[in-house]
């Protein structure tokens, strides 16, 4: 059943409210990518066993296949039935046009990339981009997330290791971070300090030292994408310093993947693979998330409507 406006701009008032407490109290919402339903029933009953509040996200390839209006949908199904404290994020938005029809489907958190979807959009045209989709939010209150470069790796596993020399020339820096924010206005700014995306044969370094510095920078909140394969201390410290959102996505898809291929291997004379899955694969997917909720310090915080 569609949101009214008026329910979309409370959940987008929530959301910021929620957002500065996070800020406030340092820990930070969970922003865990859905594939599909399943994927979303993993992540919901880790964020009830551990009584956190999340984002769930999905990128223009999930919405291709899910759809806009069915993510909505399926999240208010699962947070009416289960009671838990969830808003919706479109991670990724490859263009304004995008970005705004998950503002018009009532998400409440937008992340316009417009470098990801052109490694060779200029500062201009980022800006530019993220300028019109903050403009457009004011529809409904939606908190708006960019970033004014193109962020490393992909949502998979990678056998390279990581190149931290060619890496480092991407690192967000205090001036730069402070002119993006003061020149498009934006809720969320997504720092990069040694994360990003996908799983590799080496864990991930954050540059602790620099994210303080961008904290200090800027008065916005602060994401940190590619998030997995990342030791749980550098989370630890980041919430304390002030990140308030961090996306998780390979490593659940990693977990799913292993357990639905260990599982389909061990029942090779079962053909309703929709059982193995709710047996064997979602609790794995579950396990990903509770322990990246209490890395991110945000179990207990859950706040239900």
């Amino acid at each position: 059943m569609p949101l009214t406006l008026q329910q979309i701009r409370k959940n987008c008032q929530t959301a910021r409210e929620r957002m500065a407490t996070a800020r406030k109290e340092h820990w930070a919402f969970g922003a865990f990518n859905i594939d599909d339903e399943s994927t979303l029933r993993a992540i919901i009953r880790a964020a009830v066993k551990k009584q956190a509040p999340i984002l769930v996200e999905v990128s223009h390839g999930e919405v291709t296949d899910i759809g806009l209006d069915n993510v909505r949908d399926l999240v208010d199904n699962f947070k009416r039935d289960y009671g838990v404290e969830i808003y919706v994020n479109l991670d990724h938005s490859p263009s304004v046009e995008a970005a705004k029809a998950g503002i018009d489907a009532g998400f409440e958190f937008i992340h316009i990339d417009i470098s990801q979807a052109d490694h060779n959009a200029s500062d201009v045209d980022i800006i530019n981009a993220t300028k019109q989709v903050v403009e457009y939010a004011k529809l409904t209150g939606a908190l708006v997330e960019s970033e004014p470069h193109y962020f490393s790796g992909s949502s998979n596993l990678h056998n390279e290791t990581i190149d931290y020399e060619e890496i480092r020339k991407t690192f967000s820096t205090p001036i730069g971070a402070k002119a993006f924010v003061d020149a498009t206005g934006i809720d969320t700014y997504a720092a990069a300090v040694g994360n990003l995306h996908g799983k590799y044969p080496v864990p991930k370094k954050l540059d602790l030292k620099l994210l303080k510095r961008i904290r200090e920078a800027i008065n916005c909140n602060i994401s940190l994408h590619g998030g997995s394969d990342t030791p749980g201390h550098y989370f630890r410290d980041a919430v304390t310093i002030g990140v308030t959102k961090i996306n998780i996505n390979s490593d659940m898809r990693y977990a799913y993947r292993m357990s639905l291929e260990k599982t389909l291997k061990d029942h090779p004379d079962e053909y309703s693979v929709a059982k193995l899955i709710s047996k064997d694969v979602i609790p794995a997917v579950q396990a990903v998330v509770e322990s990246k909720i209490v890395d991110f310090h945000s179990a207990g915080k859950a706040v239900v409507h």
